[in-house]
This record gives structure tokens, C-alpha cells and sequence, in this order.
């Protein structure tokens, strides 16, 4: 029986009325008895040659209305799912294309051929990005020269090798090493931000061919991590990234939002949120997205951050701009902090990794803070913590989705708990 595409479901499958999935459909496509599908009008030619491929975007499919309906439901479904109540879901937020600003992606070679890019969906070959509509065009630009680069610095490794077992008997002509590394992205302000994980330079000729790569196509930095931490090859200037006017330095491997709007959307509701507090505690505070922005606006902020070097970069930065931010640093998973610590402030943002922070929540739903501003990157994580602050006599005023993963099934949300 041919059915229509009611609902798209957040694995990015489509769904009809009685059951049936199917992938790459859009609401209102029908989907016929023998599994073939007619487009409707929502279902539009996705802008990427990759697509279907490429394991980064799953919804290229959706037209603005449909994609912007599915990131809406994913918040708003996820807050149903255990009774939330929220009054107010706001109008999503999806960022634009060619504005993601950080990316990792796999490079790995065989028989001197390097490809670049994202995995295949449910597989572990690697797609050769030979564009990415959803990348800032600095970040794809710098893709087609580094594989040149690569292709060199394996060939480097794969001679190294070959001499050493020459020299303990093996027959070095016969050796060969495939290239396999981890590619980190990250624009910054002063332009590229590359880091390679997997490899190293040995020799004199491979470090200039570094430094000559990084100077010609202008990086802010470059950096190699063979298996000991990160190593700066190249950094001209000490390394910035600018959070509601602030210039923080950016140690290598930093969390920073995808997206400068998404980040601006975030910052937004919080600042519209705990506008007239006077005191607020960041929680997993990272290099001080939400705490510069409160800052300015009048409160004093406690920035409570694990990463070690992401919390010196804040507090290095409030102090060189004279803001009242104090940094801790804490492990919050470990050592959450106890409802009499929290309760010394009028307002509480928290921004933790996907698997949420159930313990650290725990504490705020103890607590007599009377507003909690929560920024979640996995609505589901975030469901089940906005349960505990519910059942503790919190109120759900207000909910944001946001969609800075353009056209894939990844959804963010910043929302807004007062203490009834």
C-alpha cells in the first residue's frame, strides 16, 4: 500500500502512518508498496554531492520548513517525553550554511593516495570531502593542499620505518605505512587553526615543509600530537578566540560552538534570561562563553571548568580585561558543588558534555537558586536532568531550540528553570 512520509524521526528516518521507515524521504514524499519513493513538496535536491554517502549530514533532503520542523520537535518531543510542561518553545534557531566553524574529520592513505574527510554512515571508509556545504569555505579551502602534505609527511614515516628495520635486518624496501590521523579544524581569529593527530616529522625536510605549508596558506596555527600531546610546529601570535567582545586564548583542542550565530543564539537567551542577576555560577564553564557575556552585563561569575587549560584561558582573559569572572577548576562529574555552595548565588548556567550532569544537577534541585539557564547539546541527556529540577518545584518558562549541525539530526537547546 503506498503511504505518505508523516514525521521525520530523530535517527533522521522517515516515518508513515502505520510504521513504516525509510531513509533520504521528506514529509509529504510518498512512500509506494515496493519501497520506491514520489517527492512531495517538501523534498528538495540535496545541495551536496556527498550526500547519501557521507555520514555527516542525514536531512540534506528537507526543505527550510520541514528541516525546521524536525529541529523543533526534537526539543519539544523530548520535553513531552517525561512531562516537563513547558510554557514557552520558541521559534528554532538553524544556522546558515558554510558557517560551521570547527570540524573533525579522518585522513587515512593507502598505496600514496590520502583521503580526507568524514566516515560513511555505519562504515569505517573514509568519503573524500571534495566539498562540504555546511564547512566555513576557509576550513574547506585548506583541505585539497593538506593532502598533498600528508601524502608527504607518510611517505617521511614510511621511509623512517623502512630504514629502521634495515638497520635491525628486517629489508626496508619492503616496508609501507599507512597514513591514518585524526584532523582537527577550528577557526579562530586569526584564521585557521590545524591539528594532526597521528603523525609526526622527522627530519629537518619534513619540518620546513611544515612551516612552509602553514606560512603559505596563512595558519593561525599548526600543530602535530604523534601519540605524546600536542606539539606547536607553527603560531605566530598567540592563538584567539573572541566570546561577546573578549579575546581568549585557545589552547589546542578547545570546545568552542559550531557556529558563531548558534553561539550568539545561546548567549542570547541566557543573557535575556538572568538579565538583573547578580551573581551567577557557570557550570562546565569551558573558556567562558556565558560567563564574559554576564559579566558584562553586571553579574559576578564563578567559571567552573575541569579542562585545566581551557580554565587558565578564562581566567587569563578576565584578568587582562578586568571582568568579575573568578575561574575554578573542578571536575564536576567527581566533585559536583553542594547546594550550600550553589545557594550563595541567584542564578545558575550549565553547559555540560552530551551524557549530561545528573549528579550536578541533583545539587541545583537541592539548592534555593532561583533561576537555572540549562544549555544542552543532547535533548534527550537533558529530558532526563530537567525531570530532577521539575520534581524539585522548578518551573520550565521557556525553551530554544537550536540547530547550528545543519542538516544533520544533531539538535541543541538552551532553557530556562524558575524555582515556582
Amino acid at each position: 500500500m503506498d503511504e505518505p512520509i508523516i514525521r521525520i524521526a530523530a535517527k533522521g528516518d522517515g516515518v508513515t502512518a502505520s510504521g513504516r521507515f525509510a531513509w533520504g524521504v521528506a514529509p509529504g514524499d510518498v512512500l509506494r508498496e515496493d519501497g520506491s519513493v514520489e517527492w512531495g513538496p517538501h523534498h528538495v535536491t540535496p545541495p551536496c554531492r556527498h550526500f547519501g554517502q557521507c555520514g555527516g549530514c542525514q536531512l540534506q533532503q528537507l526543505d527550510e520548513e520541514s528541516l525546521t520542523r524536525f529541529v523543533e520537535a526534537r526539543v519539544a518531543n523530548a520535553s513531552a517525553s517525561q512531562e516537563l510542561g513547558a510554557e514557552h518553545i520558541a521559534p528554532p534557531h538553524l544556522s546558515p550554511p558554510g558557517t560551521r566553524r570547527r570540524a573533525s574529520l579522518r585522513a587515512e592513505s593507502s598505496q600514496g593516495r590520502v583521503v580526507i574527510g568524514y566516515r560513511e554512515a555505519k562504515s569505517h571508509r573514509v568519503v573524500e570531502l571534495g566539498e562540504c556545504p555546511v564547512l566555513h569555505p576557509d576550513l574547506v579551502a585548506i583541505l585539497a593542499p593538506l593532502r598533498k602534505l600528508l601524502i608527504r609527511l607518510g611517505q617521511g614515516q614510511e621511509a623512517s620505518k623502512g630504514r629502521s628495520k634495515a638497520k635491525g635486518g628486517a629489508g626496508g624496501k619492503h616496508a609501507h605505512a599507512k597514513l591514518a590521523a585524526d584532523v582537527e579544524l577550528t577557526l579562530t581569529d586569526q584564521g585557521v587553526d590545524l591539528a594532526v593527530k597521528g603523525l609526526s616529522a622527522e627530519g629537518l625536510a619534513l619540518t620546513e615543509a611544515l612551516l612552509d605549508f602553514a606560512r603559505d596558506h596563512g595558519l593561525a596555527r599548526l600543530a602535530l600530537d604523534s601519540g605524546y600531546g600536542a606539539e606547536v610546529v607553527w603560531e605566530p601570535e598567540p592563538v584567539t578566540v573572541t566570546l561577546s567582545g573578549v579575546a581568549v586564548p585557545f589552547p589546542p583542542g578547545s570546545f568552542l560552538q559550531a557556529t558563531q550565530d548558534g553561539e550568539a543564539a545561546l548567549v542570547s537567551a541566557a543573557r535575556e534570561w538572568l538579565n538583573g542577576c547578580a551573581s551567577v555560577a557557570d557550570l562546565f564553564s569551558g573558556l567562558g562563553t556565558f560567563a564574559f557575556a554576564l559579566a558584562q552585563d553586571g553579574a559576578k561569575v564563578l567559571a567552573v571548568e575541569a579542562a585545566r587549560e581551557a580554565h587558565l584561558a578564562c581566567k587569563a582573559a578576565a584578568g587582562r580585561h578586568q571582568l568579575p569572572v573568578h575561574g575554578l577548576h573542578r571536575d564536576l562529574f567527581r566533585n559536583p558543588l553542594l547546594a550550600e555552595e550553589l545557594n550563595r548565588f541567584a542564578a545558575v548556567v550549565l553547559d555540560p558534555p552530551r551524557a549530561g550532569a545528573r549528579e550536578q544537577v541533583e545539587r541545583i534541585a537541592d539548592s534555593t537558586v532561583g533561576r537555572v539557564v540549562y544549555i544542552s547539546c543532547n535533548p534527550s541527556s537533558w529530558a532526563r536532568d530537567a525531570a530532577l529540577l521539575v520534581e524539585a518545584g522548578y518551573v520550565l518558562r521557556d525553551l530554544r531550540p537550536v540547530g547550528q549541525f545543519r542538516w544533520s539530526t544533531h539538535v541543541e537547546l538552551a532553557s530556562l528553570f524558575v524555582r515556582g
